[in-house]
This record gives structure tokens, C-alpha cells and sequence, in this order.
């Protein structure tokens, strides 16, 4: 187990007056043993008890036979796992379960009175895990540092009007050459029109004269993620383009500005937003300022008008306003800031002036 991530989350349980927890996210499982396990149907969980009697329940169908600091207790797909937990769990104290754990599991802990209450704990681990250690936020800027190296990549092809899916296919190529191993997330390549679907899934479409182009992207370098978005624009800009453009390039760069500790959430939100509004456009603003991202490119924790959260050191997160006009121009910057002891660090370098590519 990684002790200093462990020591923080037993902390949080001591605080909550939580005396036992159920882990299942492997995502959360990684951050605390080092080690990937992806489950798929079966059972993984992580139990965590303020006595130490830690122990990692695991299917024998997974070779996890490194040491990773805790017990594990193995089970086969003819046993019932859950039961095997029971026998471990505090029963007459209340018990903890973290996010996404399926029902068929919970309920059949229930079923076996494996706790004199059930707690959505999620909180606990998630919050730990929004403020990254000095190891995590290094490579978050190595991984950061790769997508700006791809962005590059990924603008000086805009000339060669490739389609949509076509872009996609030469990304993943550009992160195989970079190093990265894969994609954080279905990257979105999207023109002209389809620019103003901030959700655009990307298709055959061509590029066109004028056409805005969204590109945003992101890879996992190591277990962490990065994200970024940078619009152009393909040989020219009309005039209402370039306003929009401007508009929401300054609620990026107004929104980065007030980030430091002690800063609410929605405080951010509302920096990029007042703008927007206050430009005209604030119903074509139609989604959150940002996200948190680390081990999982949404992590917990988002920039919105109603997350009244402070911000704290090592957390890091989006700041991605954007205005969408219905088929006429879509155009959304974003970068990643690392929360520091008196401001904040944007790990994206990649120019975010207007482009216009010929």
C-alpha cells in the first residue's frame, strides 16, 4: 500500500466517524496499492479498517501475486464473494461503500447484515485523491507536456482536410510515436458545424473554408491524464468567428487568473461566465467551466456555479469555457491548472491565440 495516501484516506474515515469502508473503484484501488486490477462482472474490493486489518478480496482468475502491502484473500468464480467479506466486516458498526460498487453486491452484503448501516463513503477516497502528491503532479505535467507536443502535431495537419475520423486516427498514431499509451478519453475532431455540439462524436465530415476546427484531446502517460482544447480556424474567420473567438479566449484567461487557494469553485465558474454573459452569449455557454482530472480524466470535483468547494494546493483541474452557435461556429479553449500555494500553474503551453491555418 502506498502509505502516505492510505494514512490520509483512514484519516478522513476517523473524521467521519467511519470505522470500516469498502473500496471497489479500481481506479481508487490503483491510487492505494500501485497496482491496476480491472475486474470486468466480478467482485474486487478493498477493505480498509481503522484497526489495520486491511485485506484485498480478488478473484484467483486475476495474477496479482506481487506484494502489494496488504492481505489478499482470494476467492473463484463458484464461491460467493460477498459472503467471504462478511466474515471479515465489523457487523455491529456502520460501513463505508465507495462509488459504482454494483448492486448485486451491496444488496447481497445487506442481505447479510454485513454492517448495522450502509454509508456512501465515495466522498472519502475522492477527496483524498483531489489533491495530487508531488509524484502524481509530475506526471501529470509529463502527460500535459505529450499533449501539447500532439496538439502541434495535430494543427500542422488541418491543411490536408482530412475527415473527422481521420484526424482521430492520426492522433492515435501521434501519441504511439509521443510515447503515450492511449487515449484519456474518445478525443472530439470537429468542424464547422459540428464545432457547436460541444459533445461532437467525430465523423466523416470535411473541412471546409471558414469552418471552425475544435480539437480536443487527451492521453494517459503513466496512469494519468491530460486534456486540452484548442480551436482554428481553417483559412479564414469571419468576423462573428473571430468575436467569439476573443470572447472566449478572455473568460479562459479571466477564469485562470483568479485561481488560488482558498478560491471557491464557483468562483471560477462564475469569472468565465459573467464574461460570456456579459458579451451576450451566456445561453450558448450550455456547460460547466471544468472538471478535475488525475488518475481518470473526470475525477471528482468540478467547476461549476454549484460546487461551493474551496480550492486547495495540488488539485488540478479544466478551466474549458466555450460558446456554441447552432450551425454557424462552435469554439471552446481549454486549459489544465495546478493548484499551488499561491496561485496556480497551467500545465497546457500550447498557443491559444487565433489561428488561422491556411
Amino acid at each position: 500500500m502506498i502509505l502516505n495516501r492510505l494514512n490520509k484516506v483512514l484519516a478522513k474515515m476517523e473524521q467521519n466517524n467511519l470505522k470500516q469502508m469498502i473500496i471497489s473503484d479500481p481506479a481508487s484501488i490503483f491510487y492505494l496499492t500501485g497496482r491496476w486490477i480491472h475486474p470486468g462482472e466480478r467482485l474486487l474490493a478493498l477493505y480498509l479498517n481503522l484497526n489495520g486489518n486491511h485485506k484485498l478480496f480478488i478473484n484467483e482468475l486475476f495474477p496479482v501475486y506481487e506484494d502489494l502491502g496488504v492481505e489478499k484473500v482470494w476467492f473463484n468464480d463458484t464461491q460467493d464473494a460477498v459472503e467471504i467479506i462478511s466474515n471479515y466486516v465489523l457487523k455491529d458498526e456502520a460501513i463505508g461503500i465507495d462509488k459504482n460498487w454494483p448492486a448485486r453486491f451491496l444488496i447481497r452484503l445487506m442481505e447479510l447484515k454485513g454492517g448495522s448501516a450502509f454509508v456512501n463513503a465515495s466522498n472519502i477516497i475522492d477527496r483524498v485523491r483531489m489533491q495530487k502528491d508531488e509524484k502524481e503532479i509530475e506526471l501529470m505535467k509529463t502527460a500535459s507536456r505529450l499533449n501539447d507536443m500532439a496538439m502541434e502535431e495535430m494543427v500542422k495537419l488541418v491543411p490536408m482536410k482530412l475527415t473527422e475520423k481521420q484526424m482521430v486516427s492520426k492522433l492515435s498514431e501521434i501519441y504511439e510515436n509521443l510515447g503515450a499509451d492511449g487515449f484519456s478519453f474518445g478525443p472530439i475532431i470537429a468542424y464547422g458545424k459540428n464545432a457547436a455540439d460541444p459533445h461532437h462524436e467525430s465523423d466523416n465530415s470535411s473541412l471546409k473554408e471558414g469552418d471552425s476546427v475544435i480539437i480536443d484531446i487527451g492521453c494517459i502517460k503513466d496512469s494519468y491524464c491530460s486534456d486540452m482544447t484548442r480551436t482554428v480556424f481553417y483559412k479564414t474567420a469571419s468576423e462573428l468567428s473571430q468575436k467569439v473567438y476573443n470572447i472566449v479566449l478572455e473568460a479562459n484567461k479571466r477564469a485562470i487568473e483568479i485561481v488560488k487557494p482558498g478560491v471557491r469553485f464557483c468562483d471560477i465558474d462564475k469569472a468565465a461566465r459573467e464574461h460570456i454573459e456579459n458579451a451576450g452569449y451566456g445561453k450558448y455557454f450550455t456547460h460547466r467551466t471544468g472538471h478535475s482530472i488525475g488518475i481518470e480524466v473526470h475525477d471528482f470535483g468540478d467547476v461549476s456555479s454549484v460546487n461551493m468547494d474551496v480550492i486547495k494546493p495540488g488539485m488540478i483541474f479544466s478551466i474549458e469555457p466555450g460558446i456554441y452557435l447552432p450551425n454557424e461556429v462552435g469554439v471552446r479553449i481549454e486549459d489544465l491548472v495546478l493548484v499551488t500555494e499561491d496561485g496556480c500553474e497551467v500545465l497546457n503551453k500550447y498557443d491559444k491565440n487565433l489561428m488561422i491555418i491556411e
